[in-house]
């Protein structure tokens, strides 16, 4: 029984990590939706729902494909974000302007240290939120992603957010 004690151990580790996965993956507590992919798959699209910490008037919405039982879940997503309430201009004065913006929401894909990303970046010039959604691993010679805007105009924000220094 000594000799096999490692191997079993080997074997257990890996199924292990992926109950551990698929546990705190079903723990998420901002999973909105989810539609089976079909009756011979065991994958899924799942649909999360995100509001930005620092511009709580901005909701966004996340699919991608979560595949069960798999060690690495695809790297595709789609994002879409809108104005669901107040958006201030002590909001954006907060908020990273650099052009790499600020991770805004966190998502693991695999434990193989993949991840989804959601980015604030702020366009200056015309004065709109973008947010980007990234896994940050390359799949298939490509790194997945997806954009989506929320414009300023019509909010307390628009003009009074810092503007582009014009050269």
């Amino acid at each position: 029984m000594n000799v096999l004690k490692p191997v079993l151990t080997f074997i257990h580790r890996p199924a292990i990590a992926l109950c551990l996965a698929g546990l705190l993956s079903a723990c998420s507590n901002d999973e909105v939706g989810d539609v089976s992919l079909g009756l011979f798959t065991l994958k899924d699209i799942k649909l999360n729902v995100m509001t930005d910490p620092l511009v709580p008037g901005v909701t966004c919405h996340v699919a991608s494909v979560e595949a069960d039982l798999s060690f690495s879940d695809p790297s595709d997503s789609a994002i879409s974000c809108r104005q669901t309430g107040e958006i201030t201009a002590a909001m954006i004065a907060q908020i990273d302007k650099s052009k790499s913006g600020d991770v805004v929401f966190k998502k693991s894909k695999s434990i193989f240290f993949k991840n989804m990303k959601v980015r604030r970046i702020y366009d200056a010039e015309s004065q709109t939120l973008m947010y980007l959604s990234y896994a940050t691993k390359e799949t298939s010679g490509s790194f997945k992603h997806s954009l989506s805007t929320v414009p300023l105009w019509g909010t307390q924000a628009y003009n009074s957010a810092p503007q582009p220094v014009q050269k």
